[in-house]
């Protein structure tokens, strides 16, 4: 962008430097009548050669202009695009916020289900303790049942 804005600062003081030096053409008929014969053959070769250089005068500052209406396109282009990625930035930053929220919900999710899994874990050794205990229970009353019948 800076290397554009240059060439552009550039052209228009070469077109300003051009503009400045720029020597109106002055045609025959607006010539005053009291140039004699001679005034007049000189003055046509000296007129010949100013309008030859007007001409490519004005051919390099149309080319100058439109080189400058070439790269202002080039620029609003550039200025749009970058419009567009800071909005495309925008919300990208806006998703990353959401994302922010929905993951410490989920956060606190995982910690309620890692409360309910210890809690869990915890309930089963309970009864697993419970079932062993019964279970020696029901072998001792059993066993105590046959000793009872075998007597």
């Amino acid at each position: 962008f800076q290397a554009v804005l240059k060439e552009f600062q550039k052209a228009q003081r070469l077109a300003a430097e051009r503009e400045t030096s720029y020597s109106p053409f002055v045609p025959q008929s607006a010539l005053p009548a009291s140039y004699t014969a001679g005034e007049m053959d000189a003055s046509s070769d000296k007129s010949a050669e100013q309008r030859a250089l007007l001409v490519e005068r004005r051919q390099e500052v149309v080319l100058l202009d439109n080189e400058i209406a070439f790269n202002e396109a080039i620029i609003d282009e550039r200025e749009q695009g970058i419009q567009e990625i800071q909005q495309q930035i925008g919300e990208v930053n806006e998703i990353f916020k959401d994302l922010a929220v929905l993951v410490h919900e989920q956060g606190t999710m995982i910690d309620d289900i890692g409360t309910h899994i210890e809690n869990s874990q915890a309930a089963t050794s309970q009864a697993k303790s419970h079932l062993v205990k019964a279970a020696k229970s029901q072998r001792s009353n059993s066993s105590l049942g046959r000793h009872a019948c075998s007597w």
